[in-house]
């Protein structure tokens, strides 16, 4: 028998507007065996008067069941082989599927694609699984062979990296490796928008890259000509890369990660050979800012989230807020700051206020010229607003 899971009164409410979340407090009492029931095990969801509303992965938390179906059907292989094609034929739309000048993109965004819990990136010939609830590993073998299905003979390996991902209480002991196929180097050359980039999905942070900035990296291209660019937290270096396609004059690349800017510094070279005008840096972005002079005119603030939950976001403001103020201070007049936020706990209107609160610190006009967010192929679930978690602001300071 699956478990059962039955809602307090009225707390089906959200469910009604396929809100892909159960939180814990929202449960009145679990019918199950105990052998059946632990965390990752598929469960179906009932209003108190048993009305069957949903079913997904069981998990231990707030959120207590994450939905994977609406409806009262099997979750079998056929059922993952659909949902991870409907993902693919998003993919196939935006045209990234057979595009010769980017080969690497989302396939898989979690709530985003009705798959919460999961993401997969596609670098060339490889697909980078990262599961981020236990019931999606538990799982993992089934999502590959869908992947299979999607891709034919266009996908050569499939490699699981979610052992930094789970949650750590779940006690998996999950070990990273390839769930099909191999290949003879952890890393491969990819391209976005005819740029290239190493990727090293088994060591790299995240699946190996940021794909989620991948037009915000256009641009930046946009508007770097002639100028002289500082990017902070610059990891692998795509702005850099960009910013220097973009007929910048010199472009300073810094992270407090030695390896980050040593990639940097590998993908400038693989994009424009020996004697680029970049400079690397290894150091703390937040203390590098604190005296930059008036050096560069353009400067891109992408730093990790400062808030992954609500309990530290009030720290977490001040953080950006001192960021952006240190940065607005000192940029040269008419220059444009590029900055973000990728933590899904604040919102677009508490960063843009903070932002506000940054300038009035720093004493500067500043103009917003535009807002940003995550590509199409990180989309929003409309049930699942949270889903947004990119912000970004382009400004041009007087």
């Amino acid at each position: 028998m699956i478990p059962q899971v039955y809602l307090r009164k009225g707390k089906e409410e959200s469910l009604a507007r396929r809100h892909p979340w159960i939180f814990s407090g929202a449960i009145d009492y679990i019918k199950a065996e105990e052998e059946e029931f632990a965390e990752g095990a598929l469960v179906e969801v009932y209003t108190r008067a048993g009305e069957f509303i949903a079913q997904g992965h069981y998990q231990v938390g707030s959120i207590a069941v994450r939905v994977l179906s609406f409806e009262r059907e099997a979750i079998d292989q056929a059922w993952w082989n659909r949902r991870i094609a409907s993902a693919y034929g998003v993919r196939r739309t935006l045209g990234l599927t057979d595009d010769p000048s980017t080969t690497c993109y989302r396939l898989i965004h979690g709530e985003g694609d009705s798959l919460p819990g999961l993401v997969v990136d596609i670098y060339g010939t490889t697909a980078v699984v990262q599961c981020h609830s236990v019931g999606m590993y538990l799982a993992r073998r089934e999502i590959a062979e869908a992947i299979r299905a999607a891709y034919g003979d266009s996908i050569t390996a499939i490699y699981d990296k979610s052992s930094q991902t789970l949650p750590y209480k779940a006690e998996l002991n999950a070990v990273d490796g390839y769930l099909w196929g191999t290949t003879d180097h952890a890393s491969q050359v990819v391209l976005e928008h005819g740029k290239k980039f190493v990727v090293n999905w088994e060591k790299g942070q995240k699946t190996g890259f940021f794909l989620d900035q991948r037009e915000n990296r256009e641009l930046v291209k946009r508007y770097a000509k002639g100028r002289t660019v500082l990017n902070t937290f610059c990891y692998t270096g795509g702005f850099s890369v960009y910013a220097l396609s973009g007929g910048a004059k010199e472009v300073c690349s810094v992270d407090s990660s030695e390896r980050a800017v040593a990639l940097a510094t590998e993908n400038m070279r693989l994009n424009f050979g020996e004697g680029a005008p970049h400079t690397e840096v290894a150091a703390d972005a937040v203390e590098y800012l604190r005296d930059i002079g008036d050096k560069y005119d353009l400067i891109i603030l992408d730093p990790p989230a400062f808030a992954k939950h609500h309990k530290v976001l009030g720290n977490a403001m001040q953080g950006y807020k001192r960021l952006n103020a240190r940065a607005m201070a000192q940029i040269k007049p008419g220059g444009i700051l590029f900055t973000f936020s990728c933590s899904q706990a604040v919102s677009k209107e508490l960063f843009r206020t903070t932002v506000f609160s940054a300038a009035a610190i720093a004493g500067r006009k500043v103009r917003i010229l535009h807002q940003l967010t995550q590509p199409a192929d990180h989309p929003i679930n409309i049930y699942h607003p949270e889903g947004e978690y990119l912000k970004g602001l382009v400004l041009y300071v007087e």
